[in-house]
């Protein structure tokens, strides 16, 4: 589907662009844009592949005008901007208004106006019941989305959800592994927390299937496993060697769930499955109050969230394994004496 094909990665220079665009290369594609606002890292990224199908954008996704610019002659979008951290979002929360949810509908608008074929949308577990203003705002983007995906034929929107995706920016394993290294303890906030293990490569694969099997206004999810927080800890010690690594509990942080939902039971009752992944569809109902008001659905009581508590867990030889597929865990004990058995 991408052969020959002209690809815009909003937020490009981030984890989710790192990992796509080599991918992207291989397939056949005719040009890949990357739009972000980092001059330094589209620098590295220009000169790290040296590619002639790389073109690069600086602009902002809040500048309807700059996404526009970018946006004309695309034939597919994949829209990663957004601002991530909990803490930023939770202190400057109209940032995240004018990012996450004016950004995209400023990329959605420009893609349906240059009639763009399809445009992927990239959520988080945090849009699920949100607690934080980082979930708000990526709760009110997908809503953004769908209302969108009404309105338009010749534009298919789709959204992706994906959880905690070891390695990327933020996540908590390169913060234990950077602890080890410095000679600090690592810090539990609750040992029975637990997230959702995906890989950056398993990402990329639910966005490529959405990209390939989605209808107008569905939203994806990855079917995978999970584990809790002191599982994680224990085996990240025993791979590098090191039982006898202190830690400390220091708490639940502000904005921070006990598990992450990837469905609600509402869209559960909705959803449909393959294989790898769940998929729900739009609600289509038009603003007639009685179809609110005076019509429920019996089966939302009885329905269960698909969250890290209730699927599938790894015990400590599991997530060794899955932990030693990770590249930069392989590179870390590669370089590391210590850490060699």
């Amino acid at each position: 589907m991408l052969k020959k094909k002209i690809v815009l990665i909003t937020g490009g220079t981030g984890s989710f662009g790192s990992a796509v665009l080599k991918k992207f290369l291989d397939s056949g594609v005719k040009e890949i844009r990357i739009f972000s606002r980092d001059e330094k890292k589209q620098d590295d990224i220009r000169k790290k592949y040296n590619n002639s199908k790389l073109k690069f954008y600086i602009g902002d996704v809040r500048d309807y005008q700059s996404v526009l610019n970018c946006v004309r002659g695309c034939d597919f979008i994949f829209h990663a901007a957004a601002l991530k951290q909990v803490p930023s979002c939770e202190f400057h929360p109209m940032e995240a208004v004018k990012t996450n949810i004016l950004g995209t509908e400023n990329v959605l608008e420009a893609a349906i106006n240059c009639e763009v074929a399809r445009v992927i949308v990239l959520s988080t577990d945090k849009a699920v019941y949100p607690i934080n203003a980082m979930g708000i705002s990526k709760a009110m983007m997908e809503k953004v989305a769908i209302q969108k995906s009404r309105t338009t034929h010749k534009t298919v929107i789709n959204i992706t959800r994906y959880g905690n995706v070891m390695g990327s920016r933020g996540s908590v394993i390169p913060l234990f592994i950077k602890q080890i290294l410095d000679n600090q303890p690592i810090t539990i906030t609750d040992p029975d927390m637990t997230r959702f293990m995906m890989s950056l490569e398993d990402a990329v694969d639910l966005v490529l299937y959405a990209f390939k099997h989605g209808k107008n206004g569905e939203i994806f999810v990855q079917k995978s496993p999970a584990t809790d927080i002191k599982t994680l800890v224990s085996a990240l010690k025993k791979l590098l060697n090191i039982p006898y690594h202190p830690t400390i509990i220091i708490g639940t942080r502000h904005g921070e769930k006990l598990f992450e939902v990837l469905l609600s039971r509402e869209e559960m009752v909705r959803a449909k499955e393959s294989k790898d992944y769940y998929y729900v569809s739009p609600d289509t109902r038009d603003l007639n109050y009685t179809k609110f008001i005076d019509k429920g659905e019996k089966k939302i009581s009885k329905s269960l969230e698909y969250n890290s508590h209730n699927t599938h867990h790894l015990a400590i030889k599991k997530m060794q394994s899955l932990l030693m597929k990770q590249g930069f865990i392989k590179t870390i004990i590669k370089d590391n004496k210590k850490f060699k058995a």
